[in-house]
This record gives C-alpha cells, sequence and structure tokens, in this order.
C-alpha cells in the first residue's frame, strides 16, 4: 500500500476469521472497482470498531435493541432492499460484534468468498493497541479469533445487503455516524442511570422511614396522667445546697368543659390550633419545624398542636428535654390520643393544666389570679386575653408600660383569628376593649428578700438556661442558687442599720456582692420588700453612674499606652465644644497626673484625657467589662463629657465592672444560678467563662490609683478597720440624683448605689448626697463583716508600674448647707495613712487651688448634668451630672 493511501485510509487492511477457526492470520480484501475506495472505508471501520472494542465495551452493550435500530434506520430504502432481510444481517452482524467485544470464537459459517493471502499485521494500520506487558497479540489465538470474528461480521454486513458495495458503504457510513455520536449517547445513558438509582434510593428512603414509624407508632403506649407531677413546683436552695429559700406550689383548680364559655373556647382553638377539631392531633408543617429546630440546636419553636401540648403537660414520661427522640415520642402519644379520645375532653384536659401566667395553671385559676372572677363568667375579651398569654405568660402577667402595647397587640391578633374562623364578626371583634388584669396578688412566702432571689433565679434559667417558665413551675426541679444566706443577712443588716429612720420610702438603695473569681453573684440586698417593691434595686432599676464610670476611662487610656505619671489641665472651668465643664464647687487645679485626677475625680482633667485617648476607645472598653452597648447612646458617646458617667447601670452591671478589676482584667458575666437538679436527680451546673478586658497591669495601675481613693480621697469611709488592702471610686450625679461607691478587696467586689425611681433629688436626713458618704459606710460595714464570715485573709493587690507622689489633698472652705441635707458629726479628717508606698519619682509641687477652703469636704459632686434613679434620659451636651 502506498502512503498515500495509507494517509487517506484507502486500502486499509481488514481482518477475517478463517471458517474453520483454524487459522489466526489476517488478510486483506481488496475489491478491484471504481469504489473499491469506499470499500476499504467500510472495512477500516469495521476494524475500528473491532479494535475498539475493550474501551467502548460496557457503552455498546447496555442496549443492543437501540443499536440495531441506530442501524437500521438509515439502510433500508437507499435500493429497494428488503427491511427485513436487512435488519436480519444487521443481527447477524451486531450478535457476531458482541461475541468478539466479549472474546467468544463465531463458529456461525459465513458467505464463501475467495481466500486472500494471509498476511502479517501491519502495526501501523491494525487499530489495536497491544500491552507493552503482553506477549504480541499474534501469540494470543483468542485475541486473533476476536479480531477475525470482527471482520467476518463486517464483511457479512456488507454482504448481506445485496453484495452491493454501495449499500454496504452506505450501511457503513451509518455506522460510523452511529459510533461518532456515542459520548451523547453516553452521556444519555449516564443521566438515566443515575435518575434510576436516586428514584431507587428515595423509594428506599420513604419505605424505611414508614416502616420505622409505623414500629415506632405500634410500641409507643399511652403513658399514666402525670398527677403528682402537674403538682409539683421548684425548691430554691441558697450556694449550700441545704438551706431552702422557698418552695413555690401550682395554683391549679379543674373544671368541666362545659363551665368554660364558648367564647373561650373559641378564643384558645383561634390562637392555638384552628384546625384543632379536624387535624389527627399533629400539625405536620409545625412538626416539621420543631424537629428542624431541634436538630439544628436552636430552641424548639412553635407548632405544637393543642393535642400535643396537652400530652405534654397531662401525661408522664413525655419529658421536657430539647431532643428529636423525645419529640418523636409526643408526636406517637398525640396520634394515638387523638385516634382514642374525644376531641372535647382533649380541650378539657388542655384547659385545665396549660400554663397561663401569674403562677396559674388552667383557666379557672387564671379566671380568678386576671380578673378575679369565677371561670364562667369571663367574657370573650377577657378569654382572647388568657388565650393571648398562653404562649408569651410573662408578658401578660403585669402589662404595664411599654408590655401594655404588646400585650395589646397580640390580643388584637387573637381577636382577628376568632373573625377569620367565624366566632367573632367584625362588628364583635370592633365593641370589644382591651381588658386590664386586676392587680397581681403575692404570696407570703415570697416576703423579704425571698421574693427577688426567686425572681432572679427564674429569670436567668429562662433567659440564659432555655427554660420556660412553665417547665420551672410544674417539674419539681431543685435550683442552687449563688447566694450565701449569711452574706445576704450581713447585705440587709448594712442596710437597714445605716440608713436613717426618716429617710424617704422613695429612695431605693441597692447592694450587689460578686466573687471576681467566678463572677457568682454572693449577695445583694434588692429593696425593703417584696411584696412592696417587686422591682428588684441590684437588678431591675438603673442609675446614672456619675464618677463611677471614670476608672473605665482610666483603664482605657492605660491600655492605650498612657503612664499613671502622664498629666492632664484640671484647671476650672473650662470650655469644651462650646460648654464650661467645672469641678466640684469650682475646684481649680493645674496638670495633675492620673492617680490624682482618680483621688479626687477631677472633672475636667477627665474630660481632656478622654479628648486624648478618644470616647470610642472607652465605650469599646466599658463593652468588653459587660456594660450593654444600649446602655451608651450615640448622642452620649459623642459627647465631651461621656467619661465623666452620663450613662444609666444596673448596679449589678457597675458591680461587674468592679470585679473585672478585682480580677486583674478578667471579665466574667454576673449569675445567679448555680445548679439544677430535676425528678430523675440529672443535675446541670452553671458557670461562666473569662474573657479578658485588658492586662493585668493595667488592672494594678488602676487599681493603684483607687487605692488612693480610697487612703485619701473622696472614698475614705471606706477603710476597712484591719487596714487591708481596699480599692474603689465614688460616684455623684447632678444635684445629688444618684450616690454610688463601688468598691473592692481581692476576694470580693461590691456596689452600692442609691437613688430615687422618680429621678428627683436624694434628701438623706444626716448626710450629704454623696457617693464618699452613706454608700461608702453601706459598702464598709458590709465588707467588714464579709471579711468575718468567709474568713477572708489579708491579700495585697498587685504592683503597679511606678508609684506617684507629691500631691496632697488642699483644705477647702467649709461649703454652704444645703437647706434640707446636713453633714454627719463624724465625718472623717483628711489625714492620708502613714503607710503611703514611698514614691519613686521625686514629689511634685501642691497644686493651689483658686478657692481656699478651711475645713473638711468630700470633693466628690458638683457638675450640672441631669440624671438620677432610673430616667436614664441623656443629659444635654456639656453637662456632666457627674463630679
Amino acid at each position: 500500500m502506498s502512503s498515500e493511501e495509507k494517509a487517506s485510509g484507502v486500502g486499509g487492511p481488514e481482518t477475517a476469521t478463517d471458517m474453520d477457526g483454524a487459522s489466526a492470520g489476517t488478510t486483506t480484501l481488496t475489491e478491484e472497482t471504481p469504489d473499491g475506495a469506499a470499500a476499504g472505508t467500510a472495512g477500516e471501520a469495521a476494524e475500528e470498531t473491532a479494535a475498539g472494542a475493550p474501551d467502548d465495551a460496557p457503552e455498546s452493550t447496555d442496549d443492543p435493541a437501540e443499536s440495531t435500530a441506530d442501524t437500521t434506520a438509515d439502510t433500508p430504502g437507499d435500493h429497494g432492499e428488503d427491511p427485513a432481510e436487512d435488519g436480519a444481517a444487521e443481527a447477524a452482524a451486531d450478535t457476531a460484534v458482541n461475541g468478539a467485544l466479549k472474546g467468544e470464537t463465531e463458529t456461525e459459517a459465513e458467505p464463501e468468498t475467495a481466500p486472500e493471502p494471509e498476511t502479517p499485521a501491519d502495526p501501523e494500520t491494525d487499530g489495536s493497541v497491544a500491552d507493552p506487558a503482553e506477549e504480541p497479540i499474534g501469540n494470543e489465538p483468542e485475541e486473533a479469533d476476536a479480531e477475525k470474528t470482527a471482520e467476518a461480521a463486517a464483511t457479512a454486513t456488507s454482504i448481506a445487503s445485496g453484495n452491493d458495495l454501495e449499500g454496504a458503504t452506505k450501511a457503513t457510513k451509518n455506522d460510523i455516524s452511529r459510533f461518532g455520536g456515542k459520548s451523547a449517547t453516553k452521556a444519555r445513558s449516564r443521566r438515566s442511570r443515575i435518575a434510576r438509582r436516586a428514584l431507587f434510593i428515595a423509594l428506599g428512603a420513604t419505605g424505611f422511614f414508614l416502616l420505622a414509624f409505623g414500629v415506632a407508632y405500634a410500641f409507643t403506649p399511652v403513658p399514666s396522667p402525670q398527677r403528682q407531677a402537674i403538682a409539683q413546683g421548684p425548691a430554691f436552695y441558697y450556694s449550700d445546697g441545704e438551706t431552702r429559700i422557698a418552695k413555690t406550689g401550682v395554683n391549679r383548680d379543674a373544671v368541666d368543659l362545659e363551665q368554660i364559655p364558648k367564647s373561650v373556647r373559641d378564643a384558645v382553638i383561634a390562637a392555638e390550633n384552628r384546625s384543632f377539631y379536624q387535624d389527627p392531633g399533629v400539625s405536620l408543617k409545625g412538626t416539621a419545624r420543631a424537629f428542624w429546630s431541634t436538630a439544628t440546636g436552636e430552641q424548639l419553636q412553635g407548632g405544637s398542636t393543642i393535642t400535643q401540648q396537652m400530652v405534654r403537660n397531662y401525661y408522664g414520661g413525655i419529658g421536657k428535654e430539647r431532643s428529636v427522640t423525645r419529640k418523636l415520642k409526643e408526636i406517637m402519644v398525640a396520634l394515638k390520643v387523638g385516634r382514642e379520645k374525644d376531641k372535647d375532653w382533649i380541650l378539657e384536659q388542655y384547659l385545665n393544666t396549660i400554663y397561663f401566667g401569674r403562677d396559674a395553671y388552667g383557666v379557672q385559676a387564671a379566671a380568678k389570679a386576671y380578673f378575679g372572677k369565677d371561670v364562667s363568667a369571663l367574657t370573650a375579651a377577657e378569654g382572647a386575653y388568657l388565650a393571648a398569654a398562653i404562649q408569651q405568660p410573662s408578658s401578660f402577667a403585669d402589662p404595664s408600660d411599654a408590655q401594655r402595647a404588646h400585650a395589646e397587640q397580640r390580643w388584637r391578633a387573637v381577636l382577628g383569628n376568632m373573625v377569620r374562623d367565624g366566632a367573632l364578626t367584625d362588628a364583635g371583634a370592633a365593641a370589644l376593649t382591651f381588658p386590664a388584669p386586676v392587680k397581681q396578688r403575692v404570696t407570703d412566702i415570697l416576703k423579704g428578700q425571698r421574693g427577688y432571689m426567686v425572681n432572679l433565679a427564674k429569670k436567668e434559667l429562662i433567659e440564659k438556661h432555655g427554660y420556660t417558665e412553665d417547665e420551672i413551675n410544674r417539674s419539681g426541679l431543685k435550683i442552687t442558687t449563688t447566694f450565701d444566706k449569711k452574706l445576704m443577712d450581713a447585705a440587709k443588716q448594712a442596710v437597714t442599720s445605716s440608713t436613717p429612720k426618716k429617710m424617704s420610702g422613695s429612695i431605693r438603695t441597692a447592694v450587689v456582692s460578686i466573687d471576681p473569681a467566678t463572677g457568682q453573684v454572693v449577695a445583694f440586698y434588692g429593696g425593703r420588700d417584696y411584696l412592696t417593691e417587686a422591682m428588684t434595686s441590684g437588678f431591675g432599676d438603673w442609675a446614672q453612674v456619675g464618677s463611677s464610670f471614670k476608672p473605665i476611662a482610666l483603664a482605657a487610656a492605660l491600655q492605650d499606652g498612657k503612664q499613671l505619671s502622664d498629666t492632664y489641665d484640671g484647671s476650672s472651668p473650662q470650655r469644651f465644644a462650646g460648654h464650661d465643664i467645672e469641678n466640684d464647687q469650682g475646684e481649680n487645679f493645674g496638670m495633675i497626673d492620673l492617680v490624682y485626677m482618680t483621688e479626687h475625680s477631677v472633672n475636667t482633667a477627665y474630660v481632656n484625657l478622654g479628648q486624648d485617648v478618644g470616647n470610642r476607645k472607652i465605650a469599646e472598653l466599658a463593652e468588653k467589662m459587660g456594660i450593654p452597648p444600649a446602655r451608651m447612646t450615640p448622642a452620649q458617646r459623642s459627647a465631651a463629657v461621656f467619661p465623666l458617667g452620663v450613662s444609666s447601670m444596673h448596679p449589678v452591671e457597675m458591680a461587674g465592672v468592679y470585679a473585672t478589676f478585682a480580677a486583674e482584667g478578667v471579665y466574667r458575666t454576673p449569675y445567679v444560678v448555680r445548679s439544677v437538679t430535676d425528678n430523675g436527680d440529672h443535675t446541670r451546673t452553671f458557670t461562666v467563662k473569662g474573657e479578658r478586658a485588658f492586662s493585668a497591669q493595667v488592672a494594678r495601675d488602676a487599681t493603684y490609683a483607687m487605692q488612693r481613693v480610697v487612703r485619701r480621697g473622696t472614698g475614705r469611709n471606706a477603710q476597712l478597720p484591719d487596714g487591708r488592702d481596699v480599692a474603689g471610686k465614688t460616684g455623684t450625679t447632678d444635684k445629688g440624683r444618684a450616690i454610688w461607691f463601688n468598691g473592692y478587696i481581692p476576694q470580693l467586689a461590691t456596689t452600692v448605689a442609691m437613688f430615687r425611681s422618680d429621678g428627683k433629688k436624694l434628701d438623706i436626713p444626716g448626710y450629704g448626697s454623696y457617693g464618699g458618704q452613706l454608700p461608702a459606710r453601706i459598702w464598709n460595714s458590709y465588707t467588714n463583716e464579709a471579711v468575718s464570715i468567709q474568713g477572708f485573709k489579708q491579700e495585697e493587690f498587685g504592683e503597679p508600674s511606678e508609684y506617684t507622689g507629691g500631691y496632697e489633698r488642699p483644705t477647702y472652705p467649709a461649703r454652704p448647707e444645703s437647706p434640707t441635707t446636713s453633714r454627719p458629726t463624724d465625718e472623717p479628717t483628711r489625714t492620708p495613712p502613714t503607710t503611703e508606698p514611698k514614691p519613686s519619682k521625686p514629689e511634685e509641687p501642691t497644686p493651689t487651688p483658686t478657692v481656699v477652703p478651711t475645713g473638711p469636704g468630700d470633693g466628690d459632686g458638683g457638675g450640672d448634668g441631669d440624671g438620677g434613679g432610673g430616667d436614664g434620659g441623656d443629659p444635654e451636651p456639656g453637662r456632666p451630672g457627674n463630679s
């Protein structure tokens, strides 16, 4: 064969199997006709088909019928051949090819043709590829037979078509076209296989789920009613786990369904489960949502039907844990109860067991707790109110202020659902008015400080640990708090023994004491009596913090690289952003260092520090120390007086700030629940992880400055009798609306605050309105007793990076007495302790104030800001509201 012929594919070799199977050689079939080129091409195509068979074997054997159909589609009709004969020929050819692909030897007789002389296979034109690791193909009889069989099949195709070379050529071209489109066919085949497999998997999974569901349904029994558990309330304990604070019971009174007005029943169904009388006891949509919430770790959302809620509350053994297993069990029992029990019976049990708030279980107890009447006398408006309370009982227990707007909105939504369901007309709903509940009655078991402790523990379990109020009230939990009974008594004694008997009842006093090493609130004073003052002064009320905030600014400056010996201008007055800022009583200082400006609470120096460091950095550090961002409004953050404490805080938040200093820069969120033990004796223990707010050295430097506040500054009333290390800071707002003392020893941090809830000026007989006076005395009384109770050893604070000195407190003239206040007769003198550490730098000259005083004074006060107990309002720019 010439090189040109090889290049064009003309006259290519073809292999054929010897008729008797004895010959394993190859022959070249050549037609001496003008159509020889076409014949040669057909032969080469057949040869390529046989040679490529092993690679394409899976594809060629997927659907033989498809291959036959593709071939016969083009062959008939070209020259008038019989389609049946052509189909038979093609089928025979395909059979032969498939046999060759499988390595089989065909013995079927082929059409007789003149044998050609055998010639060796040309490796350049042979379409098969030999494996280098194998012997030459010619030495493998089985593979040679396969090649000959494929060649015979190709020849048979041509002859069976009427020995017409043109027809054979067309058929061969059709084969080439078919093999050229095999990629698309292969892709379609792969997609088809994937679709079939996916369908089989889906059907199998569905079948398995249905089978598993059926088995679970069959083997889940309906448990017995949990009458005992329903009546078992929680018990609250002090930190020792043995001394009980209080045990609250369950207020429940069951009634027949006929005693409950239809309007009340309709309201509950409209609010909770409009398809109650039609559904099988379970909502598919709600169940799917609940499963998803549980599986993803989120708190369970609404979605339970009335039947499911009744099952949880009425039957024992369902459990309260948030798990898929518990939810599945609830569904099984609900389905069975839905089939076995009458719908009216289910609704009756539900209305007699569901929690409505105000410690009321069941609609009868709720009617009396909210409206002081029997359930049979409830109006449609009152029924809608109780229905709205089921999902959010705490919001409806005392719907005042912001809670009233939310409660009324939900109440109207229930009315809208009743109109939707045909239980009310539009006109009837529009005629109803929001029913204000009667004042909540509190049992004597919560008298004194006990009610504060119980409510704080419940609130924390609900807000931080995922318990529901219903779960707490009904599950017989043992709740161990962080409160130390002896320290609680000491805090109460310190307040009652220190405050004048004639002090106005409008003045509220708060004490919050924290263990810096754990974040546990070990003691607090919440008010005179929970039965008369339900809002705890230490956790619920808030007041403007005044100079109590200055140590946060100090720490921010130290963290920013400032040194204790760095100085700022303390002259007074100074003008910032168009407003004059003054020091208390117009005190005028020169350039004073960070320690001295903290010791004497110098307003103008701290404003200058804030301008230097930046209010943004001060606010960021405050947040790291537990102050919620919302407490510091944008207007306050941008004001020059921001470092002076224009924001309002809860006393517990300020106690957390000073506990961070005591813990050398590590903040721990204050908490009040140590552990919870359920009926199964399973105990959950709670702790908090400390987060570093600033370095230990920053804490030591700031502590050194605050030690000077107690030793010879505005907080000298906090000095303990045994002379141990004490650090702290006073705080006084404008016109004495709120006064603070925040102090700590290495083992304990305590905040004392006094304020009026109405924001008016304090009037304390025998005392001025300064944080360094009565609050510091209360702090001293409590901490001194706590040291004795706990047996705290004297510990020293860490060493500061440097000592400063040289400033002596100037003397002051007696301040003009206020017509409504007087000074205590035992006001301490201003003599500094003789144990003051020796400074490491030369003493600096004492700054001379503009006003030369002669008598004792507090030095913590003044200013012209606005603030006070509980109002939380923004002061006007430039009005510090503190000293």
